[in-house]
């Protein structure tokens, strides 16, 4: 919703011509159907967000990663080339390696595999990396072009389910080669239960496994059941796939999770209370151990954890409206550990404040700084990602 001002629509700019090795796309685009039209010529784009109706411009907006980011990265790797319409009306193209024309400055930055809390400052940045996760405060994509890769010759699916959450732990440590790794807890198990009956009575934990192979009779696979076997995960009721059809059976059963959650928030009446915190790989199972204590003294029962295990970057969901301070706290203890508050959503308007848990004033200026030379009237995206600064206009908070 805009502070003030007015809501630039992108839909219809909806351009897709596939190459090889790229695609043109316009910021309207859905993501679903860049992907259709890449797997139609054998060849794909690595970002895979669960939400395949986002548009092509508002995963470069949040630098939108994904369950396929363990093995790809983010979005920003896959940029080519962007044209962007600037506040003052001027439209320039940027190719990747394109230097910036001053000096934006640097910030320390979390080590963490995914980031996208604030500007990304540092140092050989070019302006595709300044645009990808600047939330749509410093210039308008009307166009990219996006490297795609050859489609794999086949790929593994798994669901492999464990009896008890430290051996699934100690799986993730030893799979991250994996091109995804996925993670449910056993809350998570129980709710996906009303849509997936056939989820093993003793699963506790699940994790989501895809390899890339090199043909259907891939050594690949008989190793992987062999890892399957040594993780003492349950063999013999896990899930495993090599046809497309059932690949997409497994994707279902993924992307249900979020949909029930969303269906439990609305059926409560309460507003969506979720994390979006990363943490340096090391402090994945001491960040995960945090959560747990912590929810299960102020809500037991009343919330899932899942999602990008491999990155450390688990999200949190609670099924209550009083959730916002412990939310909060969690954000504290994951920069404590050296972590972000955001890994690949952004932080919008309503999570703006948790920048300032992130970064030093002396970081969150230069960032302001960036926003001003390129903005100068805070026109565009009021109140995203950075409060206003008290030399910009102060918008209105009445829509026009």
């Amino acid at each position: 919703m805009p502070f003030g001002g007015w809501v630039l629509s992108l839909e219809r700019l909806c351009r897709l011509e596939i190459q090889r090795g790229y695609a043109i796309a316009g910021p309207g685009l859905l993501l679903r159907d860049l992907h259709a039209a890449a797997q139609s010529t054998g060849q794909f784009y690595p970002p895979d967000p669960t939400e395949t109706s986002a548009s092509i411009g508002g995963t470069i907006a949040t630098n939108a990663s994904g369950a396929r980011s363990l093995r790809f990265g983010s979005t920003r790797r896959w940029i080519e080339r962007l044209r962007v319409v600037f506040a003052d009306g001027s439209v320039r193209e940027f190719a990747r390696g394109e230097a910036i024309d001053f000096d934006p400055g640097t910030i320390p930055l979390p080590d963490v595999t995914k980031n996208t809390a604030g500007y990304l400052l540092r140092p050989g940045m070019d302006w595709i990396d300044l645009f990808a996760g600047s939330e749509g405060t410093l210039g308008v994509v009307t166009e990219a072009r996006l490297r795609l890769l050859p489609s794999p010759a086949g790929i593994l699916a798994g669901v492999v389910f464990f009896s008890d959450d430290a051996r699934a732990l100690d799986a993730v440590d030893q799979w991250r080669a994996a091109r995804m790794l996925e993670y449910l807890d056993v809350h998570s198990l129980d709710l996906l239960r009303s849509r997936f009956p056939e989820i093993p009575a003793g699963a506790r934990a699940a994790l989501l496994i895809e390899q890339e192979l090199a043909s259907d009779d891939d050594p690949e696979i008989d190793r992987w059941l062999d890892r399957v076997e040594a993780a003492g995960a349950l063999a013999e009721d896990s899930w495993f796939a090599l046809s497309a059809a059932d690949r997409e059976r497994f994707r279902h059963f993924r992307h249900s999770l979020p949909e029930l959650v969303n269906d439990t928030v609305r059926r409560i009446g309460a507003l969506k209370m979720h994390t979006d915190y990363a943490v340096p790989l090391a402090r994945n199972r001491e960040m995960l151990a945090y959560y747990r204590r912590r929810l299960e003294e102020e809500f037991p029962g009343r919330y899932v954890i899942f999602g990008h295990i491999g990155d450390a970057h688990a999200h949190v969901n609670v099924f209550s409206a009083d959730a916002g301070g412990l939310l909060t706290e969690f954000a504290r203890h994951a920069v404590a550990l050296g972590g972000t508050v955001s890994a690949e959503h952004g932080l919008g308007k309503r999570k703006a404040h948790l920048l300032e848990l992130q970064y030093r004033p002396e970081d969150l200026e230069k960032m302001k700084a960036v926003k001003r030379r390129l903005d100068p009237g805070n026109i565009l995206g009021r109140g995203t990602l950075l409060a206003t600064s008290p030399d910009t206009p102060t918008p209105s908070r009445r829509p026009v």
